[in-house]
């Protein structure tokens, strides 16, 4: 049961009032020492000064239960000041004839101290533990990998909810200034590869990973070890859980995938970020999609004039819509059903929102099913994209961002050869911009969880009970969570370097069959035993291994250390319209051979699958 703030302050103020009398019994070793009269005086002094402090302060609305160094530090302030007012009015009765021991205020403000402080302490160690007692023999031994500020809270939390059915019986750390230290009256019983005799030696059931900015080869051990110990493992969120807040029970979660890929913490220029989006309006294309609608969110944070989100899925556009209402209902977000080949609807959604920024994602992505209809690669990511850029060169939009693939580097696929011509659009409408507008390019690899990715498709195999089909043993891509990829996006677009293509930092890149092993692992599954892994072939317009870059390109630093700019090179023809109007054309012909003729004349790189006709 909460105590009201009143009862608080009655309680505050009757110790305290009490203090006076107990530091004259302590001093003079009297119940009724040889200075009543002065004892009543400064007592009488001090408690309308006691109670403006406690009301002033705020002593009554502090939570007893979770009363922490602050509070305290505030609760001292007060007793400081009192005692200090007590000196002055001794001195000032002393004047007139009233005499008083001089460390009796000095032995109040101890007093009260202990008085204070001690009914807080009360109050939290009673919280901390009134549920201690009642954990059922059902609980879970939970042992906690990391004792650092996430790993405390969550074991504060599990002690003071033991309805949970978990309990913390001790920590695992590997640094060595931790080991045999104490947190919350847990010990830290060992270092990580110490994981299989702490949960032989103290029963363990479950291993919680408390550590928001591990590497996905800490968790990946983590649980290899806990697989040979026989226990289960969990994990608590990432990093940006941790700093707004979100560490509770309801945060634990099971492993998955991304986890075992997490990169270090991608630290943003907050400044650079608002700077440019802060008041202004901003266009989204694909806001429905799986980077689309994150790119909405991470914008949401700096301030936005308004959103416009504008795709032609109406569902998905429905759900970031209610999410936005949900999350940010001071924000104005304005849908807008639409397709980015339709030229004449984008010009009328820019003259009725006139956007500042604008974010392009809408595009066509799927490989193989792009190699059976090409002219709709054509038209949607070169179309979209050329029709975009034109009306943002003439509504002088300040900030255009394109988001491209690493599958535009040496293309073997329509898809990536769509891609790349984008960024030679993006280039061109950066070679005519104003002085004040930028447009850029930003280009990174597969993103795990977005729609079309491989994580769904193995996870519905493993599912159905196998087989997981991988194309290739040694097929590798390069991987980024979804947060990551949009929250860089962003940042490329603060560097504003005109006509720039940003390559973002991926990390190595991973080998899809050892994904598949991983995912079949976290699924408490055993590969090649209890799932089957088939190797189904490379699909047309796939390659073995991604590419950032080109050979000519290079890439020279940026102001981010996750950003790099990739050299800019001369496509090699002089007039880009003319060449993009060849290519609608061929591709208004629906003639696959054709288009793709097209395509290896804008890019001498473009590599279109073995057997496939390319007519001159």
């Amino acid at each position: 049961m909460r105590t009201s703030p009143r009862l608080k302050f009655v309680a505050d103020f009757t110790a305290w009032a009490l203090a006076t009398p107990i530091a004259f019994w302590l001093r003079l070793d009297s119940l009724f020492p040889l200075y009543r009269r002065e004892m009543i005086w400064l007592a009488l002094l001090a408690l309308p000064i006691k109670m403006l402090v406690i009301y002033r302060l705020g002593l009554h609305r502090q939570s007893w239960r979770k009363i922490g160094i602050r509070d305290l530090v505030t609760l001292i302030q007060g007793i400081v000041i009192v005692s200090l007012l007590m000196v002055i009015g001794a001195v000032i009765l002393q004047k007139a004839n009233v005499w008083m021991p001089r460390s009796v205020p000095l032995i109040e403000a101890l007093i009260a101290l202990m008085l204070l402080s001690g009914m807080r302490l009360l109050a939290r160690v009673r919280h901390e533990y009134r549920g201690t007692r009642s954990v059922s023999g059902d609980a879970k031994r939970v042992v906690i990998v990391g004792a650092g500020e996430a790993g405390t809270i969550m074991a504060r939390e599990l002690i003071r909810h033991p309805e949970a059915g978990l309990l913390p019986i001790g920590f695992l750390d590997d640094d060595p200034t931790k080991q045999r230290q104490t947190y919350l009256g847990l010990k830290v019983l060992g270092r990580v590869n110490d994981l299989v005799a702490v949960s032989s030696d103290h029963d363990v059931d479950e291993v919680l990973i408390a550590i928001p900015s591990a590497s996905g080869s800490v968790v990946r051990r983590v649980l290899e070890l806990a697989r040979e110990a026989g226990v289960k493992g969990r994990i608590l969120p990432g990093i940006y859980d941790l700093l707004s807040g979100k560490i509770s029970i309801s945060a634990i979660r099971e492993v998955d995938v991304e986890d075992l890929l997490r990169r270090e913490p991608v630290r943003l220029n907050l400044d650079q970020i608002a700077g440019y989006l802060e008041g202004k309006r901003i266009l989204v294309t694909g806001a429905g999609g799986s980077i689309g609608s994150e790119i909405v969110r991470q914008v949401s944070r700096f301030d936005p004039e308004c959103i416009v989100l504008l795709g032609r899925g109406e569902n998905s556009l429905y759900h970031i819509d209610q999410e936005m209402r949900r999350d940010h209902p001071d924000l104005r977000a304005h849908v807008e059903v639409t397709d980015v080949r339709d030229r004449d609807r984008l010009a009328h959604v820019f003259a009725k929102h006139r956007p500042q920024v604008v974010f392009h994602a809408a595009a066509h992505k799927h490989v193989p099913l792009m190699e059976g209809n090409p002219d709709q690669a054509i038209f949607n990511n070169v179309g979209g994209t050329r029709n975009l850029v034109e009306l943002a060169l003439e509504a002088g939009v300040e900030r255009f961002v394109n988001i491209s693939t690493d599958k535009a580097v040496n293309p073997t696929s329509v898809m990536g050869a769509t891609k790349r011509i984008a960024e030679y659009v993006v280039s061109w409408g950066a070679r005519n911009a104003a002085p004040e507008q930028v447009f850029v390019s930003v280009r990174f690899g597969n993103v795990l969880g977005s729609r079309g990715s491989v994580i769904p498709l193995f996870k519905e195999q493993i599912r159905r009970g196998g087989p997981v089909t991988v194309t290739h043993p040694d097929m590798t891509r390069y991987f980024m969570t979804i947060p990551e990829a949009s929250e860089l996006v962003l940042q490329a677009g603060g560097l504003a370097e005109n006509g720039s293509v940003y390559v973002l930092d991926m990390g190595d890149p991973v080998r899809i069959v050892d994904l598949a092993r991983d995912l079949i692992r976290l699924s408490g599954l055993r590969p090649e035993q209890d799932i089957e892994i088939a190797f189904s072939g490379v699909r047309p317009g796939e390659k073995l291994y991604e590419e950032l870059l080109t050979s000519e390109e290079g890439t020279v630093a940026s102001r981010h250390q996750k950003i790099f700019v990739a050299r800019k090179t001369d496509p090699g023809f002089s007039s880009l319209p003319a060449m993009l109007e060849t290519l609608f054309s061929a591709a208004e012909s629906r003639d696959g051979d054709r288009i793709r003729a097209v395509i290896k004349d804008l890019i001498p790189s473009y590599q279109p699958p073995a057997g496939t006709v390319v007519k001159a």
